[in-house]
Formats: C-alpha cells, structure tokens, sequence
C-alpha cells in the first residue's frame, strides 16, 4: 500500500512548474544588482563592467564614490517560489544610453520592479515613466534603503516620481534576502491583480 506521504510528493513531482519573468529596473546605482543576488537562489549572471573615464559626465557617483562597476547588459537570477512557479529576473542597465535594450528585455514579462534610491530620486523617473507609459506591464516602486535610511515617504515619491495611485510602494533593503522576498511577493500579488482586473467580461 502507497503512504499517503508519497503519493503526495509523487502529485507535486507530476505537476507541471510554471516560469515567469520580472523586470529589475531603475536608476544608475540604485541597488538593481544587489537586489537580484540577494535573492537568486543560483550564482547570478551580471554583466558588470569597470567604470572607466568614458562613465565621467555620464554616471554620477557623487552619493556612491565607492561604486566602480555598473550593468552594461543585464543581471539574470532566478528564485523558485512554490513548487509550481520560477521566477526568472532580468536586471536591467540604468543608464539613459542603454535604454535601447528596454523593449527587448521586457518583452513576455509579467511585471516589474522599479528600485529608487530616494537619495537621487531624479535618477528613477525615467525607468517609471517608461512603465507607467507602457500599461501592459504591472510594476512596483521599492525604495532601497541606503544606510537603513529613506529621506523621503512613499507618498512624497509618489508625487515626486507621479506614480500612478494604484501603484504599490515599499521600502526595503537590497541587501537582504527576505526584504528582496517580500518585494517580489508583493509584485506578484499586484501582477494578477492587475491582470483580474484586465481581463474581458466574457
């Protein structure tokens, strides 16, 4: 006679996982990278390059003086979340002349995480405006908090930012595995939230 505790795991074993895909976005150094290591349960992919004298004029380092390298492709991590479901992330690069690449990398994705650092809250606004214009796609704001600090509220970034009402803002801590957990919890739960409400009355 099969035990009930292994028919149960041979169910689980038998159900067909599910992958997702989500969108790392944000400002130059706002913790993109960090983010996606904290949580990738496997050795992340990053494409981080040297910051040389070509990155004068363009990246501004002046609150991050130590950051000396910077994303010039992608960070590609992945999580599993149940037993059913993968989320694969994809980092994207924060400069405004690797935006071309944008489209290409949230092309199939079910959403999005904006990362700010409210110390450079200027930084942020193109990556949400490119969301907020692109309604497809669900995203969130997470402000990273640098120091254990925020120097502004959510509500004050949302105004700042203008980020649409509906919009979820957290705060939490590249740095830590469970605080980056919670803010692709909480991107998943307004992902199909966003898709409930999007789909046809039949």
């Amino acid at each position: 006679m099969v035990s009930n505790d292994f028919s149960s795991d041979r169910k689980r074993s038998n159900r067909k996982k599910m992958s997702s895909k989500i969108v790392i976005a944000g400002g130059f150094g706002a913790g993109k990278t960090t983010l996606v290591r904290s949580v990738s349960e496997i050795p992340p992919v990053t494409t981080e390059a040297i910051m040389t004298e070509a990155s004068i004029g363009h990246d501004d380092t002046s609150v991050t003086p130590d950051k000396t390298t910077t994303t010039v492709a992608m960070d590609f991590g992945r999580i599993t979340i149940d037993d059913e479901l993968v989320m694969y992330m994809f980092g994207t690069p924060g400069q405004a002349r690797f935006w071309f690449m944008w489209d290409d990398l949230v092309r199939g994705a079910v959403g999005a995480v904006v990362v700010v650092d409210c110390r450079r809250l200027a930084d942020s606004f193109d990556a949400v405006d490119y969301f907020e214009t692109n309604k497809r796609i669900p995203y969130i704001v997470a402000l990273n908090r640098f120091e254990d600090r925020l120097d502004y509220t959510a509500e004050q970034v949302r105004e700042a930012l203008e980020v649409s009402p509906e919009v979820p803002i957290i705060d939490f801590d590249a740095r830590q595995r469970l605080s980056g957990g919670e803010v692709l919890k909480t991107l998943l739960r307004y992902a199909l939230e966003h898709n409930r409400v999007g789909e046809p009355v039949s």
